[in-house]
């Protein structure tokens, strides 16, 4: 039943003006807050590859401590009850490098070795004017 005789339905249309305004002050707002990076280029100069005389090994010196307090300095048994004991027999084996490098000590300890053991080889190291100390590690496979 159509009560209003005498008006026409107006079709309904959308009005895209305030869609379009919108649309304007985002893209103004991106093209404000965006960074724009030049990408430069480097001019780097490749070294070449010259057939140089390989490089010596640097001298190490493997020290060993097992559970029971014993000492091996490159496998030979040393007395590691007496600091300088060990710090002498690091000196020998020191001088059987080449002279004027300085070696590194490897400390390879036992799991179960003291931590007293470990720092008496340290402290044999300093005694000797060795600072160069690493410790070899070994990995769990589980």
């Amino acid at each position: 039943m159509n009560f209003k005789r005498g008006v026409r339905n107006e079709e309904l249309e959308i009005n895209f003006i305030p869609l379009i305004d919108v649309l304007l002050v985002i893209i103004i707002f991106l093209m404000v807050s965006a960074t724009f990076s030049r990408t430069s280029e480097l001019q780097i100069n490749l070294p070449t590859a010259d057939a140089n005389a390989p490089q010596e090994k640097p001298l190490t010196i493997t020290v060993e401590v097992d559970a029971n307090g014993r000492y091996l300095v490159n496998g030979k048994e040393a007395n590691g009850a007496v600091v300088s004991d060990l710090s002498a027999a690091l000196t020998q084996a020191g001088a059987d490098g080449p002279s004027g490098k300085e070696p590194t000590i490897i400390i390879n300890a036992d799991a179960k070795a003291t931590h007293q053991s470990v720092i008496n080889i340290m402290e044999a190291s300093r005694m000797a004017n060795y600072t160069h100390i690493t410790f070899a590690t070994q990995v769990n496979s589980r």
